[in-house]
C-alpha cells in the first residue's frame, strides 16, 4: 500500500490596500504582491507576511488591528472585497483563511467605513463611540455577591439562553460598517438586552435603554431600516430579533418617563 501525498499547493494574490497616513490625511488604494501563500495561513498571518516583505524594502507596513486572533476581541476589523470581515459567515477577520480564495485573485481591503468610525491609520478605525455607549448605560450597579450567590435567583433558561446570545456580541463594529444608514442598532440592542434579560438587571432597565440609545444618536449613527445586513455581517450571528426588543423597550421607558406616576404622599399641612 502506497501512501497518497497530501501536499498543498501555494498562491499568489494580488492586495488592494488602502493606505492612509492619518485621520486628517488623504488616502488611496496602493498594490500589493503577496505569493507564494500557505492556503491554510490567516488573513492576518497574509498580512503579517506581507508587511515583512514591505518592510524589508524600507517602507511603511500596512497598519491593521488585531489582538487575541482567536475571534474574540473584535479588533481585527477590515472590510474585504466589500465585506465586513470578508466572505464566509459567522467569522471575524482573523478567522477568514486564505483558502478561501483563489490564486490570482485582486482582493480589496479598507477599513469599515462609517462616520462614527473615523479612521485612524490605513485599516485602524477609531470605534471609541461603542465605548461611549457601553459608558451609558452598559452595566448593573446592584450588588450581585460572589460567584455562588448567581444561582440564588431563578432565571427562566429561556431568557438566560436569549442573554447568553445577545452577550456573544465582540463589539467589532461589522454591524455598523454593512448597514447602508450606518446604524448601530444591532450592537446596542445586544448589550441592551444582554441585561434587561436578566432580574439583576431590571432597576435600571429604562434608564439604560433610553441613555444607550440617546448616547448611540448623539454619536452620529444612523437609523435602522430592517434591510438586516447587519446580522448577515456579524461575526458571531446575533439576531436583529434583538432591535425589535429594544424598540419594545425603549418605548415603554420612553412612555413612562413621560407619565410618571404621582406621589400619594402628603406633606400634612392645610389644605
Amino acid at each position: 500500500m502506497v501512501a497518497s501525498s497530501t501536499s498543498k499547493s501555494s498562491l499568489s494574490v494580488t492586495l488592494r490596500v488602502w493606505r492612509q497616513a492619518g485621520p486628517n490625511q488623504p488616502g488611496k488604494f496602493v498594490d500589493y504582491a503577496a505569493k507564494d501563500l500557505n492556503p491554510d495561513m490567516s488573513f492576518l498571518e497574509m498580512l503579517d507576511v506581507v508587511n515583512d516583505d514591505i518592510t524589508t524594502k524600507g517602507e511603511e507596513p500596512i497598519a491593521f488591528a488585531h489582538d487575541c486572533r482567536e475571534g474574540i476581541c473584535g479588533t481585527c476589523s477590515c472590510t474585504i472585497n466589500g465585506k465586513p470581515h470578508g466572505p464566509g459567515r459567522g467569522i471575524a477577520t482573523c478567522q477568514l483563511y486564505m483558502r478561501s480564495f483563489h490564486d490570482g485573485d485582486l482582493i480589496v481591503v479598507e477599513p469599515f467605513r462609517a462616520r462614527s468610525f473615523p479612521v485612524i491609520k490605513d485599516l485602524i478605525t477609531d470605534r471609541s463611540a461603542f465605548d461611549k455607549i457601553m459608558q451609558a448605560g452598559g452595566f448593573i450597579t446592584v450588588r450581585t455577591g460572589a460567584a455562588p450567590d448567581a444561582n440564588s435567583i431563578p432565571v427562566p433558561k429561556h431568557d438566560a439562553d436569549l442573554a447568553m446570545d445577545a452577550a456573544a456580541c465582540i463589539g467589532c463594529g461589522a454591524c455598523v460598517a454593512a448597514c447602508r444608514n450606518a446604524s448601530a442598532m444591532l450592537f446596542v440592542s445586544a448589550k441592551v438586552s444582554q441585561l434587561g434579560l436578566f432580574p439583576q438587571g431590571q432597576p435600571e432597565r429604562d434608564k439604560r435603554v433610553l441613555a444607550m440609545v440617546s448616547t448611540m444618536d448623539a454619536m452620529g449613527f444612523g437609523n435602522c431600516t430592517n434591510q438586516y445586513e447587519c446580522s448577515a455581517a456579524c461575526p458571531k450571528t446575533i439576531s436583529h430579533d434583538f432591535i425589535a426588543r429594544m424598540n419594545r423597550d425603549y418605548l415603554k421607558a420612553s412612555f413612562r418617563s413621560v407619565f410618571k406616576p404621582v406621589s400619594n404622599s402628603t406633606g400634612g399641612g392645610a389644605a
